[in-house]
């Protein structure tokens, strides 16, 4: 079975979106645990976790669109997921955690198919690349947060 172009492209779509996803339900899960935190480990998170991850989603979102737009290819519109049902800020910001860790492996995964070199362009692999610089150390920087809250 041949593998075209168009199918290659939009797999690519398909994962990008996907890992968007996942990054919008961190988004999602880092605003409930925001609400529920003192106001001094509220800016901490906001500084440490929820600005880089805004940043990589509206990354990820924008590289989603400009290389469908580059190739005319429709794709439907990312929207913004919800992040389930509420649980405390410890859990939130875990759960956030595992959504950040989701699409970097997504994103991972999507670079080391060589999709993107081989059906994709320069500004599609800069675009994963810089997403996933800017997400790389939230984890990390999520379970430093958590193992602080309440001291």
């Amino acid at each position: 079975m041949s593998y075209s172009t168009a199918d290659g492209r939009r797999e690519i779509l398909d994962e990008l979106a996907s890992a968007a996803e996942h990054l919008g339900t961190a988004v999602a899960r880092l605003s409930e645990a925001y609400e529920l935190l003192d106001e001094q480990t509220a800016d901490r998170l906001e500084e440490q976790l929820f600005r880089p991850l805004g940043a990589a989603y509206g990354l990820a979102r924008r590289t989603h669109g400009e290389f469908s737009a580059r190739y005319g290819i429709t794709a439907g519109e990312l929207g913004q997921p919800s992040p389930g049902l509420p649980a405390g800020p410890r859990e939130e910001i875990d759960r956030a955690a595992d959504e950040i860790r989701t699409a970097d492996e997504t994103i991972s995964e999507l670079q080391d198919s060589m999709l993107p070199v081989e059906v994709g362009d320069t500004e599609l692999r800069a675009g994963l690349s810089r997403t996933r610089e800017l997400i790389a150390p939230l984890p990390a920087l999520a379970r430093e947060l958590v193992r602080t809250l309440g001291r």
